[in-house]
């Protein structure tokens, strides 16, 4: 019977170790290109990624300096950050309403419409950027951001809508009822008792929202003409071309454009585990 048991703990022991070791392999292979890229961006000439051995003995911070004193940098931010507001307000709104309305009201084609906003991921980009510059030339919105906007919604909000209605269904349909007892309209029930316990789940709608619109390049570069009005992701691009490349200056920027999505991944980060497990339980 001791046998027994030392073996087993024994057993148990190993496969603890062998998870251990796993799970660190695959935190190197996760960390290795974050690590990477910064270690390129400490480099101060363009071909030092070719060499990296060298970087060591001249570490230095001038590709930082460069590219926010020398470029539209903080431009780029300001607009990278109020298209990422707006499409993160606007897209939300859409998803959350749609998700609820396709969880609670069974109205003629609710089916249906679930399946076609799934259809619309279906379409890669190349495909869709023609017939959406057409469309935006026609509405007089080409290079602005209102029209950035309004395609980053239209990528984000079937995603979104499709997650929304996941999670809505997890909150009991009791909620609604307590609310229409108490003379509460739909439109109260939804934004005084549902959106509050949804929280998990719209944030995990906010960020892909955000992201989506944060780290953008196709749409961003085809759309958004004056460079004033570029991206982050377009600005980061402008240091590459048919001649020349300035690794250097595109790591360092690179490294600038990840941190603003990393603290708020960080703050987030517990609402986004809840609302992506709640929402997978069921819908």
């Amino acid at each position: 019977m001791t046998t027994k048991v030392v073996s087993r703990d024994h057993g148990r022991r190993r496969t603890a170790v062998l998870s251990h070791l796993a799970l660190c392999l695959a935190s190197l292979v996760a960390l290795f290109p974050i690590v990477w890229l910064v270690f390129v961006s400490l480099g101060p000439d363009k071909d030092d990624y070719l060499h990296p051995g060298r970087i060591w003995s001249k570490l230095s911070l001038s590709n930082y300096a460069f590219v926010t004193e020398h470029t539209k940098f903080f431009t780029w931010l300001g607009n990278t950050a109020l298209i990422a507001v707006l499409t993160c307000v606007i897209g939300v709104m859409f998803a959350a309403t749609t998700g609820y309305a396709v969880s609670r009201m069974r109205f003629p084609g609710y089916k249906k419409l679930m399946w076609v906003l799934l259809v619309t991921q279906m379409f890669p980009i190349a495909v869709l950027i023609v017939p959406m510059y057409q469309i935006l030339g026609d509405l007089g919105l080409i290079d602005t951001y209102g029209g950035l906007i309004l395609v980053y919604c239209s990528t984000a909000v079937p995603y979104c809508a499709w997650m929304l209605k996941g999670y809505f269904d997890t909150i009991p349909v009791e909620i609604d009822e307590a609310g229409r007892v108490d003379g509460l309209s739909p439109f109260g029930t939804f934004f005084r008792l549902i959106l509050p316990l949804a929280r998990p789940g719209l944030a995990v709608a906010a960020f892909y929202t955000c992201l989506t619109a944060w780290g953008e390049v196709a749409f961003a570069s085809t759309f958004m003409l004056d460079d004033s009005k570029y991206t982050l992701a377009v600005g980061l691009s402008s240091f590459v071309s048919e001649h020349d490349s300035q690794w250097n200056y595109m790591a360092a920027t690179a490294v600038l454009i990840a941190i603003p999505v990393s603290v708020i991944f960080y703050l987030v980060q517990k609402h986004l585990v809840t609302g992506m497990t709640a929402g997978a339980t069921k819908g």
